[in-house]
């Protein structure tokens, strides 16, 4: 997923929008988990970016993404970038 959610709706609060993004991630989330695993594989794992736009977008970790967009939110930007790309993880024992 590579997306720019807005951030300024007109008639909503900032903190419900951003609250509305976080949900929209963590579906998203979710919903990629679900998928079956290929053969050989352990869990999905996921390269994540968070920023004003896709050029200065950081590297996040999956369980930091809310705690990042909550801090682009506070800038007060229009909207927020977000990519998030699953790939295979496997444990080392």
């Amino acid at each position: 997923m590579k997306k720019n959610f807005a951030l300024q709706e007109p008639n909503k609060k900032p903190d419900r929008v951003a609250e509305a993004v976080k949900a929209e991630v963590n579906k998203y989330l979710a919903r990629e988990r679900r998928k079956s695993l290929p053969q050989g594989v352990d869990y999905w794992d996921f390269d994540c970016k968070v920023g004003v736009d896709a050029a200065t977008a950081q590297r996040v970790h999956v369980k930091e993404l809310s705690k990042s967009i909550d801090e682009v939110a506070f800038r007060n930007v229009p909207s927020v970038y977000i990519e998030i790309l699953a790939k295979h993880g496997v444990r080392n024992k």
